[in-house]
């Protein structure tokens, strides 16, 4: 109805219409309010790098794009207030609408009730999908299959769905389970269960209780404990049914109610040892996926696990970071699931495997739902440990980069704790200079400065022997970029482009293409503040020939680099 709606008053919104669809999140988890915006700047063909990290600044974004304009803006599937109060138009010509199933939220906005069908337009709809001649010919069995759908489009589709690929003969209606008045959600979903062989409808039951956010093959074989290509069968026999829904990308979804029938029923049908094997499947799979896609993602790095040895390893680093992308839902969503089921160690593992996400793809909003939950769980399991404080650094690292500066100071000091309490130097003056970057990145250059030189103090007092030792070369590069970066705050030019031009070359030796692209754009940093801007635009060309396209972030920062440079000529 809202996309209806929003077709036939097209002409009424000629400055756009823009619509978002929160069904995504993960089962009930939804959005972050600052996700939300996110999604609506994107949506409004905001770029990237122009999309502010705080929700604050989002919020002041949408405003400015919509003050004066005459347009519409739809939010579906939205389940709390927080999600969208903050898109309430401050102008009369932007038009919000906001789709929600079950009870109203309590939002400053006039309440439409969306009625059932009539039966005259639930025969009109059959009519449409079905055609009028399947129709007509099933005219006797019309009255019951209309007070079975009981006004519900999803239940009228499905049973002219089956009306237009069925033989005939077949009762659209089983008595023992569509009475009149019954939910047309589960009478229907049941009904999709009955058409299809019964290992079918196992899988989609045993699928539907991690409520995942998007269903594979790959996925789906895991929870029904069966062959990928039997499974890429299933789910298409369960799209004839209506059980899922296909998607463009070849992976399909649950419709919200559908998947909690099935996740009620699949107790009752198949057991609790079986139901808790199948999502104990699941969850491995996405272990082993995300741990072999950070390993490529971030192949020299301590802070992602080896490859397993189970598994397909991924080409590159592109590969590596795509594939987190694109599984970041369902990874989002396991660390929940893991914690729910009480599998700890793959709630944490999975925590730690979303870094490169954070890092290289700039997916802090998607994240910092699990890594709350990570660190919380890492606290309750394991405190003082090193997990703990990786995942205490990870968060502090996400919530930096959307701005939520002090609650990222307290998770790096967290995370500082549980390594120096684990004894791990290297975590803890990792953590350490976090502290710094945190600093330097709010501009307080002698703080972050000092940050720095304390960290890599705790690296040179790591032993040969130590574990971390063969590393310390490449951590005390990363500690003199950051020095250099900080001295460029404090106006020490000299000194700071002395460091980075060091930094640059041991990075380009140990052939690490993403560190000397980010060590090239401090040095350019360094030289436009000095006024040899033309230098500086050499070496960004450099560092983004060095980068690939997954770097969205830092594509984006040269970008404005190259911009300040070229403006300053």
């Amino acid at each position: 109805m809202a996309l209806h709606l929003g077709a036939v008053c097209r002409d009424r919104f000629p400055d756009g219409q823009f619509y978002i669809d929160l069904r995504d999140g993960s089962a009930e988890l939804g959005p972050a309010p600052s996700a939300v915006l996110l999604r609506l700047l994107r949506q409004m063909g905001v770029e990237a790098e122009r999309i502010p990290p705080t929700e604050a600044g989002r919020e002041q974004l949408y405003r400015r794009l919509t003050d004066g304009r005459r347009a519409m803006v739809v939010v579906d599937h939205a389940s709390s207030v927080a999600q969208v109060r903050s898109l309430i138009p401050a102008t009369p010509e932007v038009f919000l609408l906001v789709v929600v199933s079950g009870p109203p939220l309590a939002l400053e906005a006039e309440a439409v009730p969306v009625s059932g069908l009539s039966d005259r337009d639930a025969l009109e709809m059959m009519r449409k999908v079905a055609g009028r001649e399947k129709v007509a010919r099933a005219k006797s069995q019309m009255p019951g299959v209309l007070a079975h759908c009981a006004g519900n489009a999803f239940a009228v589709r499905a049973a002219a769905m089956r009306l237009l690929t069925e033989d005939m003969e077949l009762d659209l209606l089983d008595p023992a389970s569509g009475a009149s008045g019954s939910d047309p959600i589960r009478s229907t979903t049941e009904a999709g269960c009955r058409r299809v062989r019964p290992e079918t409808a196992r899988l989609c039951r045993l699928t539907a209780l991690g409520g995942w956010p998007s269903v594979t093959a790959p996925l789906a074989a895991a929870a029904a404990g069966v062959a990928e290509d039997e499974a890429a069968r299933m789910l298409a026999e369960a799209a004839d049914a209506q059980l899922m829904e296909p998607l463009p990308d070849g992976r399909y979804r649950f419709r919200p109610d559908v998947r909690r029938h099935l996740a009620d029923t699949a107790g009752p049908e198949h057991g609790i040892p079986e139901c808790s094997a199948a999502v104990a499947r699941t969850l491995d799979l996405l272990l082993n996926r995300a741990l072999h896609a950070a390993h490529a993602a971030l192949p020299q790095s301590w802070r992602t696990e080896p490859a397993p040895a189970r598994g397909e390893p991924y080409r590159d680093e592109a590969e590596g970071v795509a594939v987190l992308a694109v599984e970041a839902g369902n990874l989002v969503r396991a660390v929940f699931v893991a914690r729910e089921y009480e599998h700890t160690t793959t709630a944490l593992r999975l925590g730690r495997a979303l870094w490169p996400l954070q890092l290289k793809a700039g997916h802090w909003d998607d994240v910092l739902p699990a890594l709350r939950l990570a660190a919380r769980c890492a606290d309750e399991h394991q405190p003082a440990s090193r997990i703990a404080g990786a995942l205490h650094f990870q968060l502090a690292h996400c919530l930096g980069e959307l701005g939520r500066w002090d609650e990222a100071d307290r998770e790096a000091g967290a995370a500082a704790r549980a390594e120096r309490e684990a004894g791990h130097l290297r975590g803890e003056a990792s953590s350490v200079e976090l502290q710094g970057l945190l600093n330097l990145n709010r501009w307080l250059y002698e703080a972050a400065h000092e940050r720095f030189v304390a960290a890599d103090a705790i690296y040179g007092s790591i032993e040969p022997d130590h574990e971390g030792a063969h590393d310390m070369p490449r951590a005390h590069a990363l500690s003199q970029r950051h020095q250099g970066r900080a001295l460029r705050g404090m106006g020490r030019l000299d000194e700071s482009r002395g460091l980075l031009e060091a930094a640059v070359d041991f990075f380009a030796e140990q052939g690490e293409p993403y560190n000397q692209a980010r060590a090239l754009t401090d040095l350019a940093e360094t030289l436009h503040d000095a006024g040899d801007n033309a230098e500086a635009l050499t070496l960004i060309a450099a560092a983004e020939q060095l980068l690939t396209p997954a770097a969205i972030p830092h594509l984006g920062y040269l970008a404005a680099l190259r911009l300040r440079c070229e403006v300053a000529q």
